[in-house]
């Protein structure tokens, strides 16, 4: 439930924090849905092997504000060695969601929101989990979230409606967008306030 709902909820709030902070990323983003969907229609799921950079922004967003400081707990089963560490049988293994994506031995700059930092030269697509633990989005391996397609098609679903349905803004009453971690947890200490405002025609929005 925690990795279908909350994972999921956190990356998009965080991710919409911190494009607009920096509207540039979220104008590429805006783009590149217009340009692979366009405003005729709403963004189906058979579009989202062409919605490179929204995939970025959400994996950016993993890697920078984890949903939960540690992994579920793993115990080794017999001896091996993983990504370099030797780990006896009967270990209990776990993983710091921050010291894997905030690495600095890993990712140049680590603290800055970049989703060009996961996006290939040769246009392969961009997948949300990580088999080589440079972050953890929905685990991976054997004992990684059986739900890693679903989880990450609900995810990059979600931003992507939010991206190409409306315009956001921060509202006239507030100085701007303060992304604070709360102190008891890795979300946001206060709700991310935005106003949206529709961009597409009328007919593709629900009735109410």
């Amino acid at each position: 439930m925690i990795a279908t709902i909350d994972n999921p909820s956190n990356a998009i709030e965080w991710a919409m924090g911190e494009m607009l902070k920096e509207p540039t990323i979220l104008k590429r983003a805006v783009e590149e849905l217009d340009h692979e969907v366009g405003r005729n229609r709403l963004v189906e799921e058979g579009d989202l092997h062409k919605l490179n950079y929204i995939k970025a922004c959400i994996k950016e967003a993993f890697r920078l504000h984890p949903f939960a400081p540690f992994n579920p707990p793993h115990v080794s089963m017999s001896n091996t060695t993983v990504a370099g560490y030797f780990i006896p049988k009967g270990s209990h293994v776990l993983l710091s969601r921050p010291g894997l994506g905030r690495n600095p031995n890993v990712w140049k700059d680590p603290m800055r929101f970049d989703p060009d930092r996961h996006l290939d030269a040769e246009g392969k697509q961009v997948v949300l989990s990580d088999n080589e633990l440079r972050l953890l989005s929905f685990s991976t391996g054997r004992r990684g979230c059986p739900a890693v397609v679903l989880g990450s098609t609900i995810t990059t679903m979600m931003l992507a409606r939010m991206v190409q349905g409306f315009t956001w803004e921060v509202p006239h009453n507030e100085s701007g967008i303060e992304l604070v971690e709360n102190h008891y947890d890795l979300s946001l200490a206060k709700p991310l306030l935005l106003v949206a405002k529709a961009r597409l025609p009328h007919y593709l929005y629900p009735k109410t």
